[in-house]
C-alpha cells in the first residue's frame, strides 16, 4: 500500500504545473511508478523526466549494455517496482532471459561475455562499496571512452534514485510485472 496517495492524473497537480504531468504522459502513456510520487514536486518531476528522455534518446551506451547496468543497480537496491518496469525494457533491448535470471538472483556473472560481466561487476561494486576496482574500470574505459563510462555510471545511479523513491513511498508493483524473490 503506497504511503501517500499516488498522483495518477494531471488534475492532481497545480494548474501551473499541469504541463509537467502532460509531459510525463507523453513519455510513459500515463502517470505511473516514480512519477506518481515525483509529481508532488513538479519542478523535480520535470528535471527527472529530462533524465528519462536522455536515457532513452541521447545516451551513447547501447541499450542492451545499458540494461545490464540498470538491472544490476536496481537489483542491488531491492526495488521491486523499478525491477518490474525495467525487465521488459531489458528484454526489448535484447538482454536474454538467462542473464536476467542471473541478475535477479544476484548470481555469479563469470559466465557472461566479458563486456557484460564487466558492466555488471562495475555496477555491483559501485552499489555495494561506492568504489570500483581499477581492472574492471580500465577494461571498459579502454574499450569505450570517458563519455561512455560517464553516461553508463550516471544512468545506473539515476535508477537508484528511482529505486529510493519507489521503495520509500511503497509504490505498488504491477501484478503482471516480473517479480523479485520474496
Amino acid at each position: 500500500m503506497p504511503r501517500a496517495t499516488p498522483i495518477s492524473d494531471k488534475s492532481q497537480v497545480p494548474a501551473e504545473a499541469q504541463h509537467v504531468a502532460e509531459d510525463v504522459v507523453s513519455v510513459f502513456g500515463r502517470i505511473r511508478g516514480p512519477f506518481s510520487v515525483f509529481l508532488n514536486s513538479p519542478k523535480l518531476a520535470d528535471k527527472m523526466l529530462a533524465l528519462v528522455k536522455f536515457n532513452r534518446n541521447d545516451c551513447i551506451v547501447e541499450p542492451r549494455l545499458l540494461s545490464h547496468a540498470i538491472l544490476a543497480a536496481v537489483r542491488e537496491r531491492e526495488s521491486a517496482y523499478v525491477w518490474s518496469a525495467q525487465v521488459g525494457a531489458a528484454q526489448r533491448a535484447g538482454v536474454d532471459a538467462k542473464t536476467i535470471d542471473i541478475l535477479r538472483a544476484k548470481a555469479d556473472v563469470s559466465g557472461l561475455p566479458d563486456e557484460e560481466r564487466d558492466i555488471v561487476t562495475l555496477t555491483r561494486q559501485l552499489m555495494r562499496t561506492n568504489r570500483v576496482d581499477y581492472p574492471v574500470f580500465n577494461r571498459l574505459l579502454t574499450k569505450h571512452d570517458a563519455q561512455w563510462m560517464t553516461e553508463l555510471i550516471t544512468v545506473a545511479h539515476n535508477f537508484t534514485v528511482l529505486c529510493g523513491i519507489t521503495n520509500a513511498f511503497e509504490v505498488a508493483v504491477p501484478p503482471d510485472g516480473d517479480q523479485l524473490p520474496g
